[in-house]
């Protein structure tokens, strides 16, 4: 029985919603360990401000991008009730014509990206040589940003596809891809940033073009495969509405990322900025587990609300917020171990920088506990259709809580309250999915069958 191949309209008991879960959780995890990798690269071998063009330059390709995280996860969710309605041929028509969508928009978005990289880049503060290395690496991911469009895409709909471990394996290709050609290009061959920007191009065609071939083919066992379609306005609308929380959160990370620098340069200094670079490297591997949980449950939701099956989504409901309780404090007690070992591994060669990052990265694992709940409160409401609700979770916990703690926390508790800032945020942010969960059950009836 464990070797039976896991369907969205099978009961998942515990164990059945862990292996189907996993391969997401592991594609996230995969993922931030290449983006590691990338920098170290380039910080090693070609030096610091070559490190923090790249650093600053990133936000934008990750920003225009984010349609595919958009279409991805709110348009998975439309497919994945289309599929639990029983229209199989209307699921392929969505998913062909939100892949279409974002290819187009994205593609404009690149254009545009490479005639103004100069001077965004000039505005978000670039100059001399760090301007020249910014652009130089910039116009290459401009180039490449259609196919990361796609691999952001793919992540989601594989799961929808009831193919998370093919997803998986597609991720760890692209992965290896790019640390090997990391390695060649920028360590080996001496090609810099330009060095670096091709191997996350050619990766990123392993995870974004690759998977196309895939679903072309009828003679696999996939649940979507590509077809013609036509253009259909109000489902290209709602898929907008209901993925509006991705493209929130991404907007939400660059403004508050300005906000974390200013208000650290103006306490602590370089090595503020220093320490949260690391923090943010880290948390990420922490980050992902949550993500990957919220990414691969959420299909098997929208396909039971699709098909009417409350009792079901009622199950998911239960069991989601009882592992993510075991997760997070499971997270939490780990994160408490493994923090010196990480600050050794980035800014062991300076002892005032270590201390610093120590204790910061120790006030901010305190988040861990309460994020995993916020996260998935906001999937959950898009695997329902209900982007709304979850645009406002996400708004709110990424945004609007945060600058409210980074500016207020500091006058309070010093640098320390920079550190405490996304506690706080998620605490607040917990307050209004808690409330959402309870209110909405009489909409979704996933609380009580």
């Amino acid at each position: 029985m464990s070797k039976q191949r896991i369907q969205l309209s099978d009961h998942f008991t515990y164990s059945r919603l862990l292996r189907f879960v996993l391969p997401c959780i592991g594609t996230m995890l995969f993922t931030s360990i290449y983006g590691i990798v990338d920098g170290l690269c380039v910080s090693n071998f070609v030096g610091k401000t070559a490190f923090a063009a790249v650093n600053l330059i990133m936000p934008l390709p990750m920003l225009l991008g984010t349609i595919g995280f958009m279409l991805g996860t709110g348009g998975s969710a439309i497919v994945g009730i289309t599929l639990g309605e029983g229209d199989q041929k209307k699921a392929d028509r969505y998913f062909t014509l939100f892949l279409l969508a974002a290819l187009v928009s994205v593609s404009v978005l690149a254009v545009l990206g490479i005639v103004f990289l100069r001077p965004i880049a000039v505005l978000l503060g670039a100059k001399g040589e760090l301007l020249d290395y910014a652009v130089r690496y910039g116009r290459i991911l401009m180039v490449s940003l259609p196919t990361f469009a796609l691999q952001n895409m793919f992540q989601s709909f594989f799961v929808t596809a009831e193919k998370p471990h093919l997803g998986f394996w597609f991720t760890v290709g692209a992965g290896c891809t790019n640390m090997v050609l990391d390695v060649l290009m920028v360590g080996v061959w001496g090609w810099g940033v330009e060095g670096a920007a091709i191997a996350t191009f050619i990766s990123q065609l392993v995870g974004g073009v690759l998977p196309v071939f895939y679903f072309i083919d009828r003679s696999n066992s996939s649940r979507l495969h590509l077809c013609q379609t036509k253009v259909y306005g109000g489902v290209l609308r709602d898929a907008c509405i209901n993925g509006s929380s991705e493209l929130m959160t991404n907007l939400s990370m660059s403004l508050v990322n300005i906000l974390y620098n200013y208000q650290l340069l103006r306490l602590a200094g370089e090595n503020g900025v220093a320490a949260y670079g690391v923090i943010m490297y880290a948390a990420f591997l922490f980050v992902a587990v949550f993500v990957g949980y919220a990414v691969g449950s959420a299909p098997i939701v929208s396909f039971h609300y699709g098909a009417r099956n409350h009792a079901e989504v009622h199950n998911l409901y239960r069991k989601s917020l009882r592992l993510i309780a075991v997760v997070a404090v499971t997270l939490t007690l780990a994160s408490m171990f493994i923090i010196p070992c990480v600050a050794r591994v980035f800014v062991g060669y300076d002892a005032e920088l270590l201390a610093l990052t120590s204790r910061a990265f120790r006030l901010y694992a305190l988040s861990f506990l309460i994020m995993g709940f916020n996260v998935y409160a906001s999937s959950f409401f898009t695997a329902l259709g209900d982007g709304v609700t979850s645009a406002l979770i996400s708004f709110l916990r990424t945004l609007a809580f945060q600058v409210i703690a980074i500016l207020l926390l500091p006058m309070l508790l010093g640098i320390d309250g920079i550190w405490l800032a996304v506690t706080a945020a998620e605490l607040a942010a917990l307050a209004v999915s808690a409330a959402m969960l309870l209110t909405k059950d009489k909409v979704f009836h996933y609380r009580k069958v």
